[in-house]
């Protein structure tokens, strides 16, 4: 796979032709490159026709007695009463099918279990030497034997962001991988998405500095001076980047720390914004405002709900627990109900983990929220609450036209669920990746197990 196959979608609004129609395109910029390329191979898909379902499309849709029909890894059809032309037919009757489900907030295989249960060292969430570690890439950190992929799988996630941790202010990038056997993280990674980064605001950046060792913030007006700074900085690096490629200035010498937040400010990289209380996440907004680039999603923001116009305004979403809260000082004020509030004031609401336990009952965290949101009044149907971990965190990954929504032309990212997919009680009967089966509950895994799974109650399943 060539360089430019792979930042395809990121750096597709930012490349001009360098001549005539049919020209060569222009080099990417530094910032839009990919060091350390996918090497992910998609299994062998298989056509098929899964008949007779509850569908829910992650578009809002819902379809009983519904059927979908998959070939070549993609999905060609979603309806009722599709003709079978000559593939293997799944009697999905009294179960429902669903996009995969969508994890935006993982730090599998960087806080490995068991062996961050044992030391703590083990972890490498994230790099602490600095409140801007702008230049690194968890993905060189990510151990992909990691059982929490597995884990994953087989409850129906088929897509997972994995960011670095909230210690740092800039924390660096983000990658996206597939749940399947690797030998590497690369072996997993996806391509084709938006390059994701990490910044995080209040608490845990504002005690970075607090060590007598350390050099930074120990306010929360300090790292908010501190991001306007490294953007003011970043803001001049990549206007001489652009103007030595321009021929108009010299090329000012490589620095990886302002290249991601040129990134950023160009709107190649995308922010992800570990944030709890509303007046932070105002704070950041309006940074990002003040410097002209968008933040893609607020994590964890349990206060959120009490801003929904600033977070609509921006094209912001959010990324929320169902009921996390009291953890920490600046979580004290969440409510359960914060996902159907969101949706019912037009924000971009999404579940996510950060959790290898969490991670592994996104729908079940949606139906919480949802429940909550019955209770004062708000009803958001299960056709609503399936993009809350399908269509809306695609969307935050800059994959929303191939994978999180069942519709023709879509990668086949499909999960068969035994029931309700909401119910504690459902397990996800069959799980596809590209058209591929790469769980099948009725089958063990083909795979050899996991050196971290030897020993464990229910290895096989």
């Amino acid at each position: 796979m060539t360089r430019a196959m792979l930042f395809g979608s990121i750096a597709a609004g930012a490349l001009a032709l360098a001549g005539p129609a049919g020209a060569q395109r222009a080099a990417p910029l530094p910032w839009q490159e990919d060091p350390f390329p996918s090497r992910y191979q998609a299994p062998p898909a298989e056509d098929m026709l899964l008949k007779g379902a509850t569908i829910l499309d992650g578009a809002g849709g819902r379809v009983d007695g519904g059927d979908v029909l998959i070939r070549g890894g993609k999905i060609v059809a979603v309806g009722r009463g599709l003709a079978n032309p000559g593939v293997r037919e799944v009697d999905a009757s009294g179960r429902w099918i669903t996009p995969g489900v969508i994890d935006v907030h993982s730090h599998d295989g960087t806080f490995v279990l068991p062996l961050t249960a044992i030391d703590r060292e083990a972890s490498d969430v994230s790099e602490t030497s600095a409140p801007n570690v702008a230049d690194t890439w968890v993905e060189t950190a990510v151990n992909a034997q990691d059982m929490g992929f597995d884990r994953a799988l087989s409850a129906g996630v088929t897509t997972i962001q994995i960011l670095p941790g909230s210690t740092p202010i800039f924390a660096g990038r983000s990658v996206v991988v597939k749940p399947v056997r690797g030998a590497t993280v690369w072996d997993m990674k996806a391509a084709g998405n938006v390059q994701g980064f990490k910044m995080a605001c209040g608490e845990n950046p504002k005690s970075w500095g607090a060590d007598d060792d350390n050099e930074g913030p120990t306010s929360r007006q300090g790292v908010i001076s501190y991001m306007r700074q490294a953007f003011l900085d970043a803001q001049r690096y990549k206007r001489a980047v652009e103007q030595g490629r321009a021929g108009t200035g010299a090329m000012p010498p490589r620095d990886l720390k302002l290249e991601a937040l040129a990134g950023v400010l160009a709107g190649d990289i995308r922010v992800n914004l570990h944030c709890y209380r509303a007046g932070d996440i105002a704070a950041v907004l309006s940074i990002a405002r003040e410097f002209g680039f968008r933040i893609g999603a607020v994590h964890h923001a349990t206060e959120a709900y009490k801003i929904p116009g600033l977070l609509r305004e921006a094209g912001t979403c959010a990324a929320v627990w169902a009921d996390w809260w009291g953890f920490k000082m600046e979580a004290q004020d969440g409510v359960r109900a914060e996902a159907p509030l969101l949706e019912r004031a037009g924000v971009c609401v999404m579940m996510h983990s950060d959790s290898p336990a969490d991670g592994q009952r996104l729908n079940i965290a949606a139906a919480k929220a949802a429940a909550a949101g019955r209770r004062i009044g708000i009803d958001i149907p299960p056709e609503r609450m399936i993009k809350w971990t399908t269509s809306n965190p695609a969307k935050l990954l800059g994959m929303d036209k191939r994978i999180g929504t069942l519709a023709s032309g879509y990668q086949a990212d499909v999960v068969l669920w035994s029931g309700n997919p909401f119910s504690v009680y459902s397990k996800a009967d069959l799980v596809l990746i590209g058209g591929a089966v790469v769980r099948d509950r009725t089958r063990p895994p083909a795979e050899p197990v996991s050196d971290f799974e030897i020993g464990r109650a229910g290895a096989n399943r």
